[in-house]
């Protein structure tokens, strides 16, 4: 047997040792949690910037409300697509 195969073989027991000497520790459902909290938070302070910076903009120029409007509607979207990843990862991390 070479070096490189006694070597090898050494390293697959050490690991097999290791494994089933150490107790097994799952962090899953703190991380879920995080991650669903941390998207939700971040969602819900971007949709309400963008609330109040088009709230601001019809204050100063009503004419353009209707443009405002969409373009916020539009934001709200996108702002709220991180939080909804963040959700299915929480939750997928949480099954496991």
């Amino acid at each position: 047997m070479s070096d490189f195969a006694a070597i090898a073989t050494t390293l697959v027991q050490a690991a097999q040792a290791a494994e089933a000497a150490a107790p097994v520790v799952t962090n899953h459902p703190i991380g879920a949690g995080l991650a669903m909290g941390i998207g939700a938070i971040g969602a819900g302070l971007g949709i309400g910037l963008v609330g109040f910076a088009t709230i601001s903009g019809m204050a100063r120029q009503p004419e353009q409300a209707n443009n405002l409007k969409g373009t916020m509607f539009v934001l709200a979207a996108l702002i709220e697509l991180p939080a909804l990843v963040a959700a299915v990862f929480g939750l997928l991390m949480s099954l496991k």
